[in-house]
């Protein structure tokens, strides 16, 4: 066991013992943390001046794979409310997180969120695939979830979060529209996307695309040469023309799977990256929700013989606020 991990559970153990929620100040903000940033983006968006929010696994982190510090422990020790995403998303850190329920409140977003019958099944030991967020309309649904919640911990806030979260929809909702609109323009045999690993299942149902992928929902074991194979095979057979890599994940399965290509007498280049299980860094466009889906579907429009849509006028106080060109 990672001595990292071993002194992380050392001080939860200690901490675990106490017998209840601490109670929270009712004149300061409160303090949430989320353990991945789409969920802190929302967080923040819905509770305006009612919290400060700060993210767990940081950009360029695989949620997959992360494993608690002992000053991970202290931020979730502190903390008055720690939002996950569940569906065992944050892999590593499900024990803490298990455990954190049982002395701070904690809520399992996308689990409260989303009705089963909307979610997508796999036959892993997942159960569901976890990455609901490339599903704008579905990801806009965490909105009420989390002022419901912040509501609860905070009466005087109710009214604030209530609005925030509505508002911050129809962004989305425009958004949602965006992005529809964006990949339609893709002709229609060039609609396949592939990727690193199975994050974008969602993002295919919703926005009438075919994925592939190398890798499966988790990060946890290497692609096997089987795997990298058939899906060059499939390359190759389908005419894809591009391939894309990941932020999270390094880019060497995707370039052995494009010289297995390669030896069988293809062609296929790197479309441009994506933003999967985390978003770009903070303090840029892209490291904003509505950022990293714009930046995503510009890419994947593009490299697939598409155009990007007109920018909604919805999101022009966004674009304006970030810099980002319409």
């Amino acid at each position: 066991m990672p001595l990292s991990r071993t002194l992380a559970g050392a001080a939860f153990g200690s901490w675990a013992l106490l017998s209840g929620p601490p109670a929270i100040a009712q004149d300061a903000p409160l303090d949430v943390l989320a353990t991945v940033a789409m969920l802190a983006d929302v967080a923040q968006n819905v509770a305006g001046d009612c919290a400060v929010v700060d993210t767990l696994i940081g950009d360029g982190s695989d949620p997959h794979l992360y494993q608690a510090t002992p000053s991970d422990v202290g931020k979730l020790r502190s903390a008055d409310l720690v939002l996950y995403s569940g569906y065992a998303l944050e892999g590593k850190l499900g024990e803490i997180l298990g455990k954190i329920g049982q002395s701070r409140e904690t809520l399992a977003v996308s689990e409260a969120s989303v009705p089963v019958d909307a979610l997508i099944a796999v036959q892993s030991a997942y159960g569901i695939d976890p990455h609901l967020w490339m599903d704008v309309g579905l990801w806009s649904r965490t909105a009420p979830t989390i002022a419901a919640k912040l509501a609860d911990l905070r009466p005087d806030c109710a009214a604030a979060v209530t609005a925030n979260a509505a508002a911050y929809q129809t962004k989305l909702a425009a958004l949602d529209a965006w992005v529809a609109a964006s990949i339609a323009t893709i002709p229609p045999s060039q609609r396949r996307l592939v990727t690193a690993h199975d994050a974008f299942s969602y993002f295919a149902r919703a926005y009438g695309l075919e994925v592939s992928a190398i890798q499966g929902l988790s990060t946890e074991t290497e692609a096997s040469i089987a795997d990298i194979a058939t899906v060059a095979e499939m390359v190759i057979d389908s005419g894809v023309p591009t391939v894309f890599i990941e932020t999270t994940i390094n880019p060497r399965t995707i370039e052995a799977m494009i010289a297995a290509v390669a030896a069988k007498g293809g062609t296929v280049s790197i479309g441009g990256e994506l933003f999967s299980d985390a978003m770009g860094a903070a303090g840029t466009a892209e490291g904003t929700y509505i950022g990293m889906v714009r930046s995503n579907t510009v890419a994947i429009a593009t490299a697939l013989g598409g155009v990007p849509a007109e920018w909604p006028s919805e999101l022009d106080g966004w674009a304006t606020e970030w810099k980002v060109a319409e």
